[in-house]
């Protein structure tokens, strides 16, 4: 059994190991891209939907933005043109973020240079098994300690 020492140890070790590779990542994504961390994953989320839109307030919660910051995020990849807002025809209390033309390219092209920057910052220095292991721990946390 780990003593108190260790496992706060380990926990500093998880946080410094995914900050030190979501910085590398995102430093990559933002000099291909030019896009901000909440852009890359409001675009991966879209374009991973079927349809390529979602109700904002959903997309907002599942990207951990506050229903101001959302909006913020919103209007800017509104005017850079990725994404375009669509009422709801049934129910006007729900808009949709919808992926324009240009968003779901931008979106594509994004998901793939960071799955290939992933390959090279965790895949390689880990392996295949530890990197799955290391999912399906992170799975696990998130389960047993989500919201």
């Amino acid at each position: 059994m780990a003593d108190d020492d260790e496992i706060v140890t380990w926990w500093g070790l998880v946080i410094e190991g995914y900050l030190a590779t979501q910085d590398k990542l995102m430093g990559e994504i933002a000099e291909r891209f030019g896009l901000a961390p909440a852009s890359f994953d409001i675009l991966l989320r879209l374009v991973r939907t079927p349809g390529h839109q979602m109700p904002m307030t959903r997309l907002a919660g599942e990207a951990a933005l506050s229903s101001g910051g959302f909006t913020k995020v919103a209007d800017r990849m509104v005017a850079a043109d990725l994404i375009c807002r669509l009422p709801n025809p049934n129910d006007r209390r729900v808009t949709y973020a919808c992926l324009t033309e240009h968003g779901r390219e931008v979106a594509e092209k994004a998901r793939q240079a960071g799955a290939e920057i992933l390959r090279r910052r965790v895949l390689e220095p880990l392996g295949p098994e530890a990197s799955e292991a290391l999912a399906a721990a992170m799975r696990t946390l998130r389960e047993v300690n989500g919201r």
